[in-house]
Order: C-alpha cells, then sequence, then structure tokens
C-alpha cells in the first residue's frame, strides 16, 4: 500500500498485521490419499501400489490406501480415477493393459490418454510363460509339440479381455501357428489357482505376479517373453532362444492422477515417485520380482504411453484380439 494510504487507515493496517497469513493454495496434499489398483489383492499391481502407499505416507504426511476395483481389464479404476476430483487425492497405479491394449478392444467411458495425467514410470516387468508345476511340459518344445497333437485343445489363463497375458497369449498363438483357448479371470491371482490345479493350461503372467509361486515350486517357468533373460530367472530361456519370435510381452506400471490436477500437486508426486524408486530397498523389491524401476517422469513418460498405444494396437489388429 502507498505511506498516504497507510496513514488515513492506519488502523486496518494493524490489523493486517496481525491477522494470519492466507496462502493462496492449499498445501498438497490436504486430505487422505488412495492408489487406485484395477486388479485383486495379490498381483503385481496389488504389491508395487502397496509399496508405493507405504513410502508415500510417511513423506507426505497423509494416509495412504489402496483400493481394489478389478475387473474390465483393470478399466473400472481407471474410469473412477479419471472421474475423481482433479485434487492429486486418488491415484492410479495402472498397466500398460489399461492404458494400451484394453482400449483397442473394449468400448471405454473414458479416454485413457486424455482423462488421466501421467506422473511417471513405476517398473517394467517382463512376462514368463508358465504352467504347472505337474505339467509334464518342461521347455516350449514340448508344449508347441502337445498343441499340434492336441488342436484347440489347450487353454490358457489371463488377468481379464486386453490383459497384458492375454495379448501374449495370442501373439504366442499367432507366432506359433497354434490355437489355444483364452479363459479371461479377474485378476492373475484367481488364474493362478486353476493353472495350478490343471484346470487351464498356461499362462503368460508378468514376473511381478508369478514369481512368488515360481520361488515356491508351485509354477515351472518355460520362457521369459522378452528379449533378454530375466536376472531373477537367469536358467529360464527367452522364447526366442526357443525359436519363437515376435511374441515378446512385457508388463510396466505406471502412476497417474486425474487429467486437471493442479501443476504443483503433480509435481510432488513426481518427486516423491523418483525419492521412492531411487530407495534401496524398494529397487530390491522390484528386481526380486524380475523388474527393473522406472526411470520416466511427466512428459517422456506420457510419450512412452502414447507410443505404447500405438504399438499394441498394432498388435491387437495383427493378432485379430477381440472382446470375446
Amino acid at each position: 500500500m502507498k505511506p498516504f494510504f497507510l496513514v488515513r487507515v492506519g488502523w486496518l493496517a494493524a490489523m493486517a498485521l496481525s491477522a494470519p497469513l492466507v496462502s493462496a493454495e492449499p498445501a498438497y496434499p490436504d486430505k487422505p490419499m488412495r492408489i487406485m489398483v484395477g486388479a485383486s489383492p495379490g498381483g503385481g499391481t496389488d504389491i508395487l501400489a502397496r509399496v508405493l502407499a507405504d513410502k508415500f505416507a510417511p513423506s507426505l504426511k497423509q494416509t495412504v490406501v489402496v483400493e481394489n476395483r478389478p475387473g474390465a481389464s483393470n478399466t473400472i479404476a481407471g474410469e473412477l480415477t479419471a472421474r475423481a476430483p482433479a485434487d492429486g487425492a486418488t491415484l492410479l497405479l495402472a498397466t500398460n493393459t489399461a492404458q494400451a491394449v484394453a482400449p483397442h478392444i473394449l468400448k471405454l467411458k473414458y479416454d485413457p490418454l486424455k482423462d488421466l495425467q501421467p506422473v511417471g514410470l513405476v517398473a517394467v516387468m517382463p512376462n514368463v510363460l508358465v504352467v504347472s508345476a505337474s505339467s509334464p511340459y518342461r521347455s516350449v518344445k514340448d508344449l508347441v509339440a502337445a498343441m499340434a497333437a492336441r488342436p484347440g485343445g489347450f487353454k490358457y489363463a489371463s488377468s481379464g479381455i486386453g490383459s497384458t497375458q492375454h495379448v501374449g497369449g495370442e501373439a504366442f498363438n499367432l507366432a506359433t501357428g497354434m490355437k489355444s483357448i483364452h479363459v479371461p479371470y479377474k485378476g492373475s491371482a484367481q488364474a493362478h489357482v486353476d493353472i495350478m490345479s490343471g484346470e487351464v493350461d498356461m499362462m503368460f503372467d508378468s514376473t511381478s505376479s508369478a514369481m512368488g509361486q515360481i520361488k515356491a515350486g508351485k509354477f515351472r517357468a518355460l520362457a521369459v517373453s522378452a528379449p533378454q533373460r530375466s536376472p531373477e530367472l537367469p536358467d529360464v530361456p527367452t522364447l526366442a532362444e526357443q525359436g519363437i519370435k515376435g511374441a515378446d510381452v512385457s508388463t510396466w506400471y505406471g502412476l497417474y492422477v486425474t487429467a486437471g490436477t493442479p501443476r504443483p500437486a503433480v509435481e510432488r508426486l513426481n518427486a516423491e515417485l523418483t525419492r521412492t524408486l531411487k530407495m534401496a530397498d524398494v529397487q530390491a523389491r522390484i528386481k526380486a520380482l524380475g523388474g527393473e524401476p522406472g526411470a520416466l517422469t511427466g512428459e517422456p513418460f506420457a510419450a512412452m504411453n502414447r507410443q505404447e498405444f500405438d504399438h499394441y494396437g498394432q498388435l491387437v489388429r495383427d493378432a485379430n484380439i477381440k472382446a470375446d
């Protein structure tokens, strides 16, 4: 204020000096937070979401809970996040299932590229071809020979229509010229039960979901669906090593918020995610699941998401994957 005005209304100045300062914007976060997960408890997405929640809560000084909303290829959680208030209180841990594959197969009520704001890449996990430990198949060659002998007699599980497991199974069919039947579940954990019982023959699951069953001796891993072997599964050859080309499918996990969330909130989440992924115990946890921590935030991650959207759209068309 100008001096003459302060002289004329000095009592107002005194009141202003004694009044508490009011911030233009409330501090973020100013309310409890939730991380939406489009899969059942126990799967890879759920595991990583709980790692983030445990690390975010003390740093952000807010309660952070994980909310599982499985179904519709992980897109139920995506839609809920897209429709949530744009205040940064609702986060989404999504995979390329919902962000890059399902939009080409399902009719969604939201646009995952426009209605969700990318925060950062959390991890990348190769998919792994698994069968029950009691299965007679000990290699991809054994499996393909049996499939040739029983055309249409094999079933593969997935965590849902349009999931990376679904795409992996159809890519395998396309690459081998075989035909196995898709059996979708509401998450990997439910599919695991039927794999172990022999109700379903095989699954192209992410290492983050399958590693526990592999290490427990309940699953036999036949191949890694990636260009290189997994450091956590050094004795398991890749599909390419066993003569199967063009069927590699990996699973990546990304953190998102509702589109329109204020930039300071998104930047705070970027910083929290970067800090968390540099923690030795978090890196060890991700690597134990067979994956690698993410290193992209903001626009570089958004650009990767767009590229993956186009890539999987082409794969869906090539393999003629439909919402059966």
